[in-house]
């Protein structure tokens, strides 16, 4: 990809924090003790006004925009002001001081919507590949997170969030299971100096409201990127914490997020019904995984417009089960994807969509089931941002939308020669494959490389920081 140079310098990380809207709130977001990066990457002439200049192929999930379910756009340009789309469509006007950049051979799509993810389990990826999710906990998850320091929990945060990035995810939910004050705060301060934009969905594992509240108003509410959901394990034996979740969630006015029937075991704990006799089955409700759900809690989940995050890959490593997804699709379900931190083990986003659409036709031995390509590509971007209840703001290239924007280059060996970018962008696409990355109108990555970010010392840094967390061991 290539930009038309303008008379402005190239950005620093502070420039670009700035435009972010984080540098106001930097003593908190990034720390005042943090060692500034040494400036490596593209240089880019960031201003308010960006164009993309002749995608031979926009999707921007709007079909008022474009033609079939997808919105596609032959030659288009895409038009970012302020951190907004302004205009989708063939040879836009140009403002004056405009950054113009040459998309010519691109695919142009809203990036992708991760809806449930842990970020800090960077710390054991690849770990633990002989068991299942209690195995995963016993062995991986709890000693782990039980030796967890701030910096070990900045350094895997701030990796996993990158690699999420590089990958073309623009939102993610991460489902943080971390308790103690100093840790969260470190842990939002690496998610907001990605310039990701994030959810943080809390789980108290006491009923503490007041902590809540301060995590919320001191620590994520500053981030202008940043959202909250209160998280909880829905299960009989914690009735008690749940509603007390559930009680802060409503008085903060966020979402309730729970895991939900991942393992057939989980049945005793019958989280369907529970989250039913608390009084939290409704749109501000995400559940994830939900596997084992049978035909009625599957009807229950669809008449209270219930929100799910769908996580294939997870689900197949740790010999979870698949979830009825056709079922979920066919009765309307707000579906999103969800790469699920470690045991996904990577950030593939293409792999998830894939893997998506693979194991309902091997469940169903059916190739016409649901989802079909489309239908996956919109779970992966507006279905996602309607599951969390934020796709007034993001998920499309609808002009009014904040400008998180993904380009992709098809010429590549996995993924030329073209037959149907729509198909390939799905069955073809890697992480390698996504040239460019915008969140709210700013460039993360830019011709295939982080914008002002040392991958080497993220690397080197969460590598230090796993060592000594082992070593405590």
């Amino acid at each position: 990809m290539h930009s038309s140079p303008t008379s402005s310098p190239a950005p620093s990380r502070r420039d670009l924090l700035t435009g972010l809207g984080l540098a106001a709130a930097a003593p908190l977001v990034l720390g005042i003790t943090t060692r500034p990066e040494r400036p490596t990457g593209p240089q880019l002439p960031v201003g308010p006004v960006v164009l993309l200049r002749g995608a031979s192929l926009a999707l921007t999930m709007d079909p008022a925009l474009g033609s079939g379910p997808l919105g596609s756009v032959e030659n288009a340009d895409v038009l970012m002001r302020n951190g907004t789309i302004a205009a989708v469509g063939r040879n836009l006007r140009t403002p004056p001081g405009t950054w113009i950049v040459d998309a010519s051979g691109k695919l142009v799509m809203p990036g992708f919507v991760d809806t449930h993810t842990h970020l800090w389990q960077a710390v054991i990826r690849g770990g633990c590949t002989d068991g299942d999710l209690f195995g995963w906990f016993s062995r991986c998850t709890n000693p782990q997170r039980n030796r967890l320091t701030p910096e070990a929990v900045h350094s895997c945060v701030r990796l996993a969030a990158l690699d999420a990035v590089q990958s073309g995810v623009t939102t993610l939910v991460d489902w943080v299971d971390i308790f103690s004050y100093d840790l969260i705060e470190s842990y939002v301060r690496a998610l907001a100096g990605t310039g990701v934009r994030f959810t943080y969905a809390m789980f108290p594992s006491e009923a503490d409201p007041a902590l809540v509240t301060k995590v919320k108003k001191e620590l994520v509410d500053p981030a202008p990127l940043a959202g909250f959901q209160v998280a909880t394990h829905a299960a009989r034996p914690v009735q008690h914490l749940n509603h007390a979740h559930w009680e802060a969630a409503q008085d903060l006015g966020v979402m309730l997020n729970s895991h939900v029937l991942e393992r057939p075991e989980q049945r005793a704990d019958d989280p369907i019904g529970v989250l039913a006799d608390i009084g939290a089955l409704g749109p501000r409700l995400l559940i994830n995984h939900a596997i084992h759900l049978t035909d009625d809690e599957i009807a229950a989940v669809a008449a209270h417009d219930v929100r799910a995050a769908h996580c294939p890959l997870s689900n197949m490593r740790l010999a979870s089960g698949i979830m009825r997804l056709s079922e979920f699709g066919r009765r309307g379900v707000k579906v999103g994807l969800g790469l699920d931190g470690g045991t996904n083990d990577s950030s593939d986003f293409h792999a998830l969509m894939k893997t998506a659409i693979g194991l309902q036709r091997a469940r169903a031995t059916e190739a016409g089931i649901f989802p079909q390509v489309h239908d996956v590509l919109r779970m992966a971007t507006l279905g996602g941002a309607e599951a969390l209840g934020i796709s007034d703001r993001v998920g499309s290239l609808t002009p009014g939308k904040r400008a998180d924007v993904v380009v992709v280059d098809p010429a590549a060996l996995n993924f030329a020669p073209r037959f149907d970018w729509v198909g390939q962008t799905v069955y073809n696409g890697r992480p390698e494959n996504v040239d460019s990355v915008f969140v709210d109108g700013r460039p993360l990555k830019f011709d295939g490389r982080l914008v002002d970010v040392d991958t080497d010392r993220v690397v080197r840094e969460a590598e230090t920081a796993a060592a000594r967390l082992r070593a405590a061991g």
